[in-house]
């Protein structure tokens, strides 16, 4: 990765266009080959980007330096440097990805060894059960052998319900596990995901957390 801090101007023509007079900001080129330009503020998003794949010219110029990035659809992302601070380069490596935090693995395993929290005579197929687009949290058969598809959420909102659907569409073609219906469990299942989920087929099942762990027995309660 390259990082800069300079000051420069930054103008964008594609779709739209627009301007950024100078200022100081820190300009950031990855290995992927996207190009952002950050202020101090405004949380994680960039002033302007431009994502791969795009080819980066540099250009020593009177005043300084000015880099043009271009991208397939033509669109120009030009920074004009008239001063640079910092100019450094580290290179990261292979980055290993993101690995669910320990609750949501948690609760997968939670609930393939509590599978029966899903109906009476549910009995798993496999957890991490493989597709084109990604594993299926858990395979299950219900007390009837129908297939059913799990996807397990910490907590579950509209994406969690696009991501079951596309996993059901793939599965529903083979036709050793047609029909398959798709369970969103969750320790909260926000509103709009649970009527999406509905509209959709998909059952939607609120996961206790200490109960399945056995350290709180919803039968004790006095309310």
């Amino acid at each position: 990765m390259r990082l800069l801090i300079a000051r420069c101007s930054v103008d964008y023509a594609g779709r739209l266009t627009s301007h950024l007079p100078s200022a100081l900001r820190l300009l950031m080129v990855k290995a992927d080959g996207s190009v952002l330009v950050h202020a101090d503020g405004g949380s994680y998003k960039p002033l302007n980007w431009m994502s791969p794949p795009c080819r980066l010219v540099e250009e020593e110029t009177a005043d300084g330096m000015t880099w043009t990035v271009t991208n397939k659809a033509d669109e120009t992302l030009v920074i004009a440097m008239d001063e640079i601070v910092l100019d450094t380069q580290h290179p990261l490596g292979v980055d290993p990805g993101l690995v669910k935090d320990g609750v949501e693995a948690h609760l997968q395993a939670l609930l393939a060894e509590h599978i029966d929290t899903l109906g009476p005579g549910h009995r798993l197929v496999r957890r991490e059960y493989p597709t084109a687009i990604g594993p299926v949290d858990l395979l299950a058969r219900d007390g009837d052998g129908a297939t059913v598809a799990v996807e397990v959420k910490r907590r579950a909102e509209i994406d969690g319900v696009e991501q079951l659907s596309r996993y059901l569409e793939l599965l529903n073609r083979d036709p050793l596990l047609a029909p398959v219906h798709g369970v969103l469990a969750a320790q909260e299942i926000r509103p709009q995901a649970r009527v999406l989920a509905h509209d959709r087929g998909i059952s939607t099942v609120v996961l206790d957390y200490d109960a399945m762990r056995g350290i709180d027995d919803p039968t004790s309660r006095l309310f």
